[in-house]
């Protein structure tokens, strides 16, 4: 394929990044729409449940999901292409969309307080995660191949429960009706087999299992595309929408605690992507990345949306196509913002059955965790003290997951935090390492990486231009899966 190992783009011309590779704008478009499929579900389902939360009808909701969609459009264009002489972006193939970390925190704010209060907390939430952003950028020194690894597996095995709950599609007793079991587990076979192909379908088969997918759905009856006229065609965003932001103490208070999640996930998934993609992560790129993230949040409750991050599913398309490019996906921050200024087009798109989604989704997180899975293994595996956090930090990840409960009866604040998965898997992999390098002398566990190397990237401060290593992800991305 044209972005293949070699170095080389569509045009034969050397490349000396992965991720600066160019293709042809046919590739840049459906590798672009195809990562819009995989991530859009989950795009437009936090705008659903805090406009429930907030009683809007189905028109105040829709205005919700475009602005949702804009924003993401304008936050990929900035990830991707963002200028390294301000700062902003980490020029990597990373979607960014509106992160699920604070929709408990928010819709309890919502239900509460209503969605100027929602907006407020999130404005000023915003604005603290720019001031603390500088910082993060340090953390690559405590992220080598054992915790980035352990890190992007629990990432992994955290999404499962989204692919199986579109799969089931609210079916009674979380049992889904033998149909949408049947375009599930029929979209996923159809991936699977595609991956075996060589060539364009190979490349394809996400999108190629989505079109099919629905396509089967709608001679069943199984999907609707009659309120896609619904609506107006073409929307610009109005400011502050419903109401000017009020600024609860409280309300802001835990916004702050959950924008502290989100940062530290979306360095975790900063640090997947150059995994996946094979490139050089320094201070700087992170810093860089995460400050693009924080803006966004800060534009987001102007524009009546909420906080974004880096998409973790987006990840395991990368990993499985190889095609690196972050001009591809600035291609989907195009789309998106298509999709956010026309909404008749989100609302085609939103017509693709949760099922299909969800046959999709499962090879994708599977892919995310596989890739996780090979990182750790670069690592020394009969030293104990690896096995030892590897083993700890997915208790503290899959806690949570398996329980949903489980840390409810601590302080609001607490439980918001350790609610998220990854932040504690994080938690335990980070302060394990650190223990464990005191305990040897400063030598630490024999996978840390001198200097803050991290997997796929290279010392902290190292030109971020500098050869890259081999992606730390899919051996052989088509087997791997969609």
């Amino acid at each position: 394929m044209p972005n293949d190992p070699s170095g080389e783009d569509a045009r034969g011309v050397p490349s000396s990044r992965p991720e600066d590779r160019r293709l042809s704008v046919g590739q840049y478009f459906v590798g672009g729409l195809q990562h819009l499929l995989t991530m859009y579900a989950g795009l437009i389902t936090p705008p659903l449940i805090i406009g429930t939360a907030a009683g809007l009808d189905a028109s105040e909701t829709a205005v919700m999901i475009a602005a949702t969609t804009l924003l993401a459009g304008l936050a990929t264009l900035l990830q991707t292409l963002g200028p390294p002489r301000l700062r902003l972006g980490s020029q990597l193939p990373i979607v960014v969309g509106a992160t699920f970390v604070p929709v408990g925190a928010m819709e309890s704010i919502a239900a509460d307080g209503g969605l100027p209060t929602v907006f407020g907390a999130s404005l000023a939430a915003g604005l603290f995660a720019l001031a603390v952003t500088p910082f993060f950028g340090s953390l690559v020194r405590f992220f080598p191949p054992i915790v980035t690894g352990t890190i992007v597996t629990v990432i992994g095995l955290s999404l499962f429960p989204v692919a199986i709950g579109w799969i089931v599609d609210g079916g009674e007793g979380g049992t889904p009706a033998n149909a949408d079991l049947a375009l599930g587990l029929g979209t996923l076979a159809l991936v699977l087999a595609l991956n075996r192909v060589p060539g364009v379908l190979g490349r394809f088969a996400i999108l190629i299992g989505l079109t099919a997918g629905t396509a089967v759905a709608a001679a069943l009856g199984r999907t609707d595309f009659s309120r896609v006229l619904d609506g107006p065609v073409f929307a610009l965003p109005e400011p502050f929408h419903y109401g000017p932001p009020a600024f609860d103490p409280a309300a802001v208070v835990t916004m702050c605690i959950v924008m502290l999640v989100v940062l530290t996930e979306g360095t975790a998934n900063i640090m997947g992507v150059g995994a996946v993609v094979g490139a050089r992560i320094d201070r700087r790129r992170i810093s860089d990345g995460i400050r693009a993230s924080a803006l966004s949040s800060t534009l987001a409750p102007v524009l009546n949306t909420f906080p974004v991050s880096s998409f973790a599913q987006n990840i395991g398309l990368v990993a499985m196509t190889r095609v690196r490019s972050r001009f591809v996906v600035a291609w989907a921050g195009g789309l998106l913002v298509a999709l956010g200024l026309f909404p008749v087009l989100g609302r085609l798109v939103a017509a693709i059955p949760m099922p299909v989604l969800g046959g999709a989704g499962l090879v994708l997180f599977g892919t995310v965790a596989a890739s996780g899975v090979k990182t750790i293994a670069e690592a020394d595996l009969t030293d104990q003290l690896n096995l030892v956090l590897v083993g700890a930090s997915l208790a503290a990840g899959l806690t949570p997951m398996l329980f949903p409960h489980f840390y409810e009866g601590l302080p609001g604040w607490a439980a918001t935090v350790l609610h998220s998965g990854i932040v504690g898997a994080s938690a335990v992999a980070i302060g394990l390492n650190l223990l464990f390098t005191l305990g040897r002398g400063r030598r630490g566990p024999q996978s840390s990486a001198a200097g803050g190397e991290v997997p796929g990237g290279g010392a902290e401060g190292e030109p971020a231009g500098a050869s890259a290593a081999p992606p730390a992800s899919a051996p052989s991305a088509r087997p791997e899966g969609g």
